[in-house]
């Protein structure tokens, strides 16, 4: 992929998405849970935020204007909720990942659980592929279920012999992303799972994976405290972000693929800029940061730390938190 764009442009692109967030950087928290959040995601709407927490609960809230107001909470897992994944093209559709060895699926229109599917073992991550045909679900042992979300049944099963760390679907949904504890990328062919390539992608554990919604990028975030990002086409890397000093938990790209957002155990959030590697900006936090997740259509991030409630500060806090308000 050849890049169009002059140095020159992409510095002023720069210089504006810098002086856009010098004015939108005000921060709000709202209460979601009774314990920490695990992860938290938008609807492709946009009109919903999800979050999760290891309160076993599901809180859904509505973006009106610039504020989340509560709606309503799901309730039914046993164990904790890892992770959540919306359908890609259905905004009242959510998938989530739990510790009590299943998976389900909420229908906020009828604010039930439309599907439980018992998996085999505590599952912690999840990933709907864009076309919206199958959810892949690894678990604590290493094995990946995939779901056909047509009829909730787990169509195949894949054990990998390696620490799998996070999963993610290209946006076609014909390859499948994991990442390992070798610092490798495995790209498998979907349906068939058979292995394309492996991307040594660093020199420590591969923690986290994030494809670009534009589809020109996936991002990798490592125990080495590196993201890199990468071409999607060529598989090539394309530049390595060096801000953060901790191992790399989360990332996000923006609805756009303009910004990346990075978080760890270190008290900022890293905002980039994929066309640079550049600082956009930096959110300051006071605790390590569980989950990121940019709005599908504005600038707007969510995200939930590991913050302790005060004034003993023993409980932890089930909160998250909005970034990228106006500061007027």
């Amino acid at each position: 992929m050849k890049d169009s764009k002059s140095a020159q442009t992409k510095i002023e692109d720069l210089n504006e998405l810098r002086s856009y967030f010098s004015s939108h950087n005000v921060v709000r928290e709202y209460i979601s849970h009774s314990s920490k959040v695990h992860s938290v995601g938008w609807s492709c709407d946009g009109r919903r935020l999800a979050s999760g927490s290891f309160d076993k609960s599901v809180a859904i809230f509505n973006l009106e204007r610039s504020r989340l107001v509560q709606d309503f909470v799901f309730r039914g897992h046993t164990g904790s909720v890892d992770q959540l994944c919306w359908h890609a093209s259905h905004p009242d559709l959510l998938s989530t990942a739990s510790g009590d060895k299943s998976v389900r699926i909420w229908d906020t229109r009828s604010r039930k659980c439309a599907a439980t599917i018992t998996t085999k073992g505590e599952n912690i991550n999840i990933a709907w592929s864009p076309s919206g045909a199958t959810i892949a679900v690894g678990n604590k042992e290493d094995l990946v279920s995939f779901i056909d979300a047509r009829n909730f049944k787990v169509v195949t099963e894949e054990q990998f012999n390696f620490e799998v760390n996070e999963i993610s679907w290209n946006n076609t949904s014909d390859l499948f992303f994991l990442t390992n504890g070798l610092g490798c990328v495995h790209i498998l062919s979907y349906p068939t799972l058979e292995l394309q390539t492996v991307l040594k992608a660093h020199p420590g554990t591969c923690i986290c994976i994030e494809h670009d919604p534009t589809g020109r990028y996936f991002a990798t975030g490592s125990a080495d405290a590196l993201v890199s990002l990468w071409d999607v086409n060529e598989l090539a890397c394309l530049r390595v972000f060096s801000r953060l000093e901790w191992p790399v938990r989360t990332l996000s790209f923006s609805f756009d693929g303009r910004l990346l957002a990075s978080a760890s155990e270190d008290h900022i959030i890293d905002i980039g800029d994929t066309e640079t590697g550049e600082k956009v900006a930096e959110i300051p936090v006071s605790a390590a940061t569980f989950t990121v997740a940019w709005h599908p259509a504005r600038y707007l991030l969510a995200f939930a730390c590991e913050d302790k409630e005060p004034p003993e500060r023993k409980r932890d806090a089930g909160n998250l938190k909005l970034w990228g308000l106006s500061n007027n």
